[in-house]
């Protein structure tokens, strides 16, 4: 295993100097004196050499280790001509879906094709293709005979194993066996791919290379001198060999390790590799829905990077094979891997177009990776992990700077300083032997762990850091903000509803009623209640009028008709109005997407008496679900009537401060009265 740090870069083969933007055409190559590319990097988005984008965040790291790497963004996938464009790469294509995976980026949660496309110049439609990493691995083949194909992305790292896909509404394959690729590397994957390529430019063949944490191949069989064990003699009921159940729900985690231990396990010496769990087959899950949520439960079960063991899963003739997950970055890596040479801005080849994603992020600063709230609707943990990584303060506000310096008409605005949350920002278990140990899915469900450190002192430092830099005028926080962990931290609160709320903070709930929000695995509505207090507090003593914009799915599974209802009913007391709303969408491998085709809970041991799931599917009952959100819309309301009739609510239409519907016939049919409420939020979408 690679035991160097990322950021040791002494490549012995070759220097090279840092392109300003990688090349995308042969013309670019010759200008800076290539014959060849080493690695070629294949994505559905346009180029932005923006450390928020993964095609720039893997090109620059791999170029500071020696590597010439080029990017073919969004080419025609109808044929392979242009995949050819920079010739055959040295070492290998890497493919990348890009920011977003392929179908979610396509289409909307009832299966319609989206309109635009926010990583594509001009907001076009339908510059990618469906399953976007297994078409464009296939066309790599198709290139270049016998050429090496590593895929990647969030694409990737969502159906490394059988899922079930929404859009197909069937249980799928590895995306490995179908895309034919010879790897696929999971997660953030900066030390799995610089690895790769030291290793391939060092002779080794990629299928040679089988020992790297956060990838996954395929092979016929377990090697001799490995231990394998059944998932379903692991997850049974009674003893789980010493391991503790992940699902158990006490609100601390306290079997530990010794601390030496820990310290080898995460430096990545400890050999647990030669002990591989089967899974379930894929012939088996696509059969068997309780076999199905059995598979994703375990899967969950191996997420942390100090206990996981290898997972292996029958394909037919051949196993999909899934090392244990990356070891996560120190501060130090992740300083290095963002002050790479990023030139900030999308590649020269687009000209002025405009590209959405691109102004969206252009002036917010990514201060953190991971999550470990652990939201079963959320992909975030599957992908990054549940282990806080985050950057130096130094580091940022170098960041702030090169935005301030070199951004083109720069406000003095910075749009975000975030992450998959907020305020996440260097909080970790108070102790790296129980981090290691832990199996929970969540530290902050169903209530925050005693050992985890709530402490947002430095996050309170970096705000006051980053606002008193030379040419800023105000810094914004956008992330969607982990409310049930601000309420432990008052100043932290006062700091941002002070000086980081543009008038208007997204946060999400998600619902009142307990029955959906146990299968989300999010707090109560009190801590949601908790937290308005003090915003609106703070908010009154800084002389500012600002509101709170929540955010509600509908839908989910384990909500039933009467617990919208309820919300409804929540919403209009509270004089929320949500403009548009989500409907629920299962992404691959998340734990809600296994509740909603499987029907039971995943959450729990699967065993014939298990929790079953009820889940909102057919279209008539989710266009209800989110009709209830928007109780205020008039064109909601013949669908409501009728709903509220059949449930024996007739109590809720009417003209009373109780009521969600008027009458039919009422003469504000066209339109509803607007209270006029502080607590309102703007008619505006946030995402």
């Amino acid at each position: 295993m690679y035991s160097q740090s990322l950021s040791s870069i002494i490549p012995p083969w070759r220097l090279t100097t840092p392109a300003p933007q990688l090349p995308m055409s042969r013309r670019e190559m010759d200008e800076l004196g290539w014959d060849a590319c080493d690695i070629i990097i294949v994505t559905g988005d346009a180029y932005i050499d923006h450390p928020s984008f993964g095609m720039a965040v893997i090109g620059r790291v791999l170029e500071s280790h020696g590597f010439r790497v080029g990017i073919i963004a969004q080419p025609d996938w109808r044929s392979a001509e242009d995949f050819r464009a920079l010739g055959r790469p040295r070492l290998f294509y890497g493919v990348t879906a890009g920011n977003m995976d392929s179908m979610v980026n396509r289409y909307t949660s009832e299966r319609r094709i989206r309109s635009d496309d926010a990583y594509t110049p001009h907001g076009a439609a339908g510059k990618r293709p469906d399953r976007a990493v297994t078409v464009y691995a296939q066309r790599c083949r198709e290139a270049f005979k016998g050429v090496a194909v590593i895929i990647g992305s969030i694409e990737a790292s969502l159906r490394r194993i059988a899922h079930y896909d929404y859009w197909s509404d069937t249980v799928r394959r590895s995306v490995l066996p179908d895309s034919k690729a010879d790897m696929l590397v999971y997660g953030n994957a900066e030390r799995q791919i610089i690895e790769i390529a030291r290793r391939m430019q060092q002779g080794e063949s990629i299928r040679q290379i089988t020992d790297i944490r956060g990838t996954a191949f395929m092979r016929r069989e377990v090697p001799a001198g490995w231990t394998e064990l059944r998932s379903t003699d692991i997850d049974t009921p009674g003893e789980l060999i010493r391991h503790v159940d992940p699902y158990a729900m006490e609100p601390a985690c306290d079997e530990a390790v010794p601390q030496q231990t820990a310290a080898r396990i995460f430096s990545g010496r400890l050999n647990q590799q030669h002990t591989v769990i089967r899974l379930p087959s894929y012939e088996q899950v696509k059969d068997d829905a309780a076999l199905y949520a059995h598979a994703s439960r375990l899967l969950h079960l191996e997420t942390n990077p100090g206990n996981a063991r290898a997972l292996v899963q029958r394909h037919g003739q051949r196993d999909v094979w899934l090392n244990p997950p990356p070891i996560p970055l120190s501060t130090e890596e992740m300083d290095w891997v963002f002050d790479r040479p990023y030139s900030r801005i999308p590649h020269r080849s687009y000209g002025d177009a405009r590209i959405p994603a691109y102004e969206m992020i252009k002036t917010s600063v990514n201060i953190m990776r991971g999550c470990f709230g652990g939201c079963t609707f959320c992909s975030i943990t599957e992908h990054e992990g549940r282990i806080i990584q985050s950057r130096s303060e130094d580091s940022i506000l170098r960041e702030i700077e090169h935005i301030r310096d070199k951004t083109p008409r720069f406000a003095g605005i910075i749009s975000d300083l975030g992450g998959p949350t907020a305020n996440m920002y260097r909080l970790a278990c108070a102790s790296r032997a129980i981090e290691a140990a832990c199996r929970k899915p969540s530290c902050v469900y169903p209530d925050i762990c005693k050992n985890l450190n709530t402490d947002h002192t430095p996050l309170i430092r970096l705000y006051r850091r980053a606002r008193a830099i030379r040419g800023i005028r105000k810094v914004f926080i956008a992330s969607g903000l982990r409310y049930d962990l601000a309420v432990r931290s008052p100043a932290y609160i006062r700091e941002l509803v002070t000086h980081h709320v543009s008038g208007y903070l997204k946060i999400a709930p998600e619902h009142t009623e307990s029955g959906p929000l146990s299968k989300m695995m999010k707090p109560g509505i009190g801590s949601f209640e908790a937290f308005r207090t003090l915003f609106e507090h703070y908010s009154r003593k800084a002389g500012k009028k600002q509101y709170l914009i929540p955010y509600f799915i509908a839908a989910h599974p384990g909500t039933t008709d009467e617990d919208m209802v309820r919300l409804a009913q929540w919403l209009k007391a509270n004089r929320f109005r949500p403009d548009q709303v989500q409907a629920f969408l299962p992404s691959p491998m998340a734990t809600a997407s296994a509740m909603y085709y499987s029907g039971r809970n995943p959450l729990k041991k699967i065993r014939p008496d298990s929790e079953r799931v009820f889940t909102p599917k057919r279209k008539k009952q989710r266009d209800l679900h989110k009709a209830l959100l928007r109780y205020h819309d008039p064109a909601n309301w013949p669908l409501l009537r009728k709903a509220l009739q059949a449930m024996g609510r007739r109590d809720l239409i009417g003209h009373g401060p109780e009521a969600l519907v008027p009458p039919a016939g009422t003469r504000h049919e066209r339109r509803p009265p607007r209270p006029v409420s502080r607590r309102r939020p703007p008619r505006r979408q946030h995402k």
